[in-house]
């Protein structure tokens, strides 16, 4: 599969990955994320790993830090956020000058909140998004199951916020 000019890897850390219940499918989910990791690596194109902060994220703390699963590296971007937006109040869109992207990639959690937010702000931007089928999680909700807002989730973004690339694993 072809990549992007970036990846951008949102939210898995320890607390969003292991709250009061485990993201749906979070096995497959850092599989599939460290696929496409490996890809960009390999082209040597650009990775950033957006990390949420709140009361219960605390920066420099265990429940804060990315899944160590995940194949994260020192020449990585790193952006901080408190927001569902991950371009609200951050350097994001900053950095994705710099590096003249135009071509977005994303993963991570959750689908309804963070993910949704970014998708949707980034291609108000201008931004061209894409993303991995089933390259996103979440919890279980009084409303729907895990399983059922992913898809949701996924059939409200594709050809309007984004383009759904089937999943190879």
């Amino acid at each position: 599969m072809n990549t992007c000019d970036i990846l951008i890897v949102i939210d898995l850390q320890n607390g969003v990955c292991y709250s009061e219940e485990h993201l749906f499918d979070l096995k497959n989910l850092l599989t599939k994320v460290n696929k496409r990791i490996s890809s960009y690596r390999k082209l040597n194109k650009p990775i950033i790993f957006v990390q949420h902060c709140d009361d219960d994220l605390v920066p420099e703390k265990e429940l804060w830090a990315i899944h160590c699963d995940l194949d994260v590296q020192e020449q990585d971007f790193f952006i901080r956020k408190t927001h569902a937006n991950s371009f609200f109040k951050t350097n994001l869109i900053e950095i994705l000058d710099q590096l003249s992207v135009q071509r977005i990639e994303f993963c991570g959690a959750q689908t309804e909140y963070c993910m949704d937010a970014t998708i949707k702000f980034a291609h108000g931007l201008g931004y061209e998004n894409f993303m991995v089928q089933k390259a996103t999680s979440t919890l279980n909700n009084p409303f729907m199951s895990a399983k059922e807002t992913i898809d949701f989730y996924e059939n409200i973004w594709n050809n309007r916020f984004l383009k759904l690339i089937k999943d190879e694993i």
